[in-house]
């Protein structure tokens, strides 16, 4: 078997499928369990830490790990920078046979810190048995100088390993997602794949293939580089969707009212207030009463958090790295006008559309997974799973080399 730690939504799972190969999960949040479910992925629901080693003995060919990146994200308080000596001395008595965890997490400022030290228990058991053939990992850039200690410990034990940081945009996925992977193997050399695409596009030549240009926001999903994105509404939510006070699936949408790639204002003095920011937001925006009735063409960027120093990328670009958890983690689209002629002055200028917050669909593309991919949960906890994932499209990339197979340029289909 593959032995898929912290296995979360199914990113790893996703590329095995692709690539013709099942894994089974661990995994602990119930809702992405129930997303793995609903995919046709292998689980146990358990908490990786306590669950033992011992039943994976004599069967597992490889093993995949991508331990909570909470603790070191930049996206959170990264505690897991100050915990890690801690994690580093458990990965350390871990590899020697000791087991001094409980000792150590008492002892760390965020206890979710000590599960990247986790993949080396079971390694350690695993390896007892003269297994698993090959190892694949992954997590935020700051847990590199931890992948090089578990890579020095699995040379020692006959791997060849690397580490690195690699671009997911270098791989085709339409975001500028930088992670930290360690691959080692005992069959072949470790060694990383070979980028399929380039920040400009690269002609073939003498010394190799060519590249093609990163893959844009527009072109993953389906859009026009300068076409809106197909805003959604909660009844009585805000333009930017607010809280959703419905199941999943039951908002409606705008875009029966508006034509793709414009924008067309509401009829005079409608107004929709946000259950987010209450009345005062028509006290502040007004009643776009001045807008006039035809369509205005806008060009569209994806605002990457709510935070003054977000990353804003246009359509025709890849998205910057999409993580969720909290209110100031929500990527929005925003707008500017596309041509001279919107930006004329006079009661006639088209006011400029307000944010729209980016749908879990659309996210899951940017992460390279299915248009259905079926995301259990509120939206939240969707939201949640989704950046938290692998993009299934870079884990293909990963694994292919290890399960001998070559990735067809097809096999992952990004628009729906």
């Amino acid at each position: 078997m593959i032995l898929d730690l912290f296995a979360g939504p199914g990113g790893w799972s996703r590329a095995l499928h692709v690539l013709g190969v099942r894994d089974v999960g661990l995994e602990w949040d119930p809702w992405a369990c129930r997303t793995r479910a609903a995919a046709g992925q292998v689980t146990i629901r358990c908490d990786v830490a306590r669950y033992p080693a011992w039943p994976f003995l004599g069967r597992t060919r490889g093993v995949i790990g991508s331990p909570p990146c909470q603790a070191w994200s930049m996206a959170g308080k990264r505690l897991g920078l100050l915990d890690q000596p801690l994690v580093h001395a458990a990965v350390a008595d871990l590899a020697a046979g000791r087991d001094t965890r409980a000792r150590l997490l008492a002892a760390c400022r965020d206890e979710r810190s000590l599960l990247a030290a986790e993949p080396m228990r079971y390694l350690y058991a695993l390896n007892t048995v003269g297994e698993p053939d090959w190892v694949a990992m992954e997590e935020v850039p700051d847990v590199l100088p931890l992948w090089r200690q578990y890579a020095a410990v699995l040379r020692g034990w006959g791997f060849s390993a690397w580490c690195g940081i690699l671009n997911a945009a270098d791989f085709g996925v339409p975001q500028t997602r930088r992670r930290a992977i360690l691959l080692a193997s005992r069959v072949r050399t470790a060694q990383p794949p070979a980028p399929t695409h380039s920040q400009l596009a690269e002609p073939e030549s003498l010394f190799g293939p060519g590249r093609a240009r990163w893959v844009s926001m527009a072109e993953a999903l389906g859009w026009g580089a300068t076409d809106r994105p197909v805003p959604t509404v909660c009844a009585g939510g805000g333009p930017g969707g607010g809280p959703e006070p419905f199941p999943s699936g039951s908002r409606k949408t705008l875009s029966d009212a508006r034509e793709r790639g414009t924008w067309v204002p509401r009829p005079d003095g409608v107004v929709l207030p946000s259950r987010r920011e209450g009345a005062g937001w028509a006290a502040r925006h007004g009643t776009r009463n001045n807008r006039p009735a035809e369509a205005h063409r806008w060009s569209w960027s994806l605002r990457s958090n709510n935070q003054a120093n977000a990353t804003i990328r246009p359509l025709d670009e890849p998205a910057g790295t999409l993580f969720f958890g909290h209110r100031a983690n929500e990527c929005t689209w925003v707008a500017e006008p596309a041509t001279p002629s919107a930006t004329a002055a006079g009661t006639n200028a088209p006011a400029v559309p307000e944010p729209i917050r980016i749908t879990a669909r659309e996210a899951g593309l940017l992460q390279t997974f299915p248009a259905d991919y079926p995301w259990a949960g509120n939206k939240g906890q969707v939201f949640g799973q989704i950046g938290n994932a692998v993009p299934p499209l870079l884990a293909g990339h990963l694994l292919a080399p290890h399960l001998n197979v070559t990735l067809a340029p097809d096999d992952f289909t990004l628009a729906a």
